[in-house]
């Protein structure tokens, strides 16, 4: 599996952006989903996550109420729509693809086994 995301950019704080990931391949339905970022000098975090079977959905305390993951199976892409961005949400984007059927845990970045490239979002005050 491939996976290209886009859409970030620079926004100012308080406004919104949709991230895209699109991917290759026919088992993208069969596959949890999930987003993570990287700022500069720190680890790589958790931000959300949709569960391939329910689409049931996870995110990180920090984004929550703020960003919505959501999946089209028929485009095998998912989105991460980012609404009132602060300042530290600045960081590169990267989605993910975790294969496993059972016992998934979504927040755990070492789960995943594909990456895509990321995507800079950059938030100014």
């Amino acid at each position: 599996v491939q996976l290209q995301a886009s859409g970030g950019g620079l926004v100012q704080a308080g406004g919104s952006l949709r991230l895209s990931c699109a991917a290759s391949g026919r088992t993208f339905s069969s596959y949890t989903m999930g987003w993570f970022r990287q700022a500069p000098g720190k680890d790589r975090e958790f931000v959300a996550a949709i569960y391939w079977s329910d689409g049931s959905t996870y995110y990180a305390d920090s984004v929550m109420g703020r960003f919505t993951i959501s999946r089209d199976n028929a485009k095998n892409t998912v989105y991460l729509q980012m609404n009132s961005l602060k300042p530290e949400d600045a960081a590169v984007y990267y989605c993910a693809a975790d294969r496993s059927r059972w016992g998934i845990r979504p927040r755990v970045d070492t789960e995943y086994d594909f990456w895509g490239q990321g995507t800079q979002v950059t938030v100014s005050s």
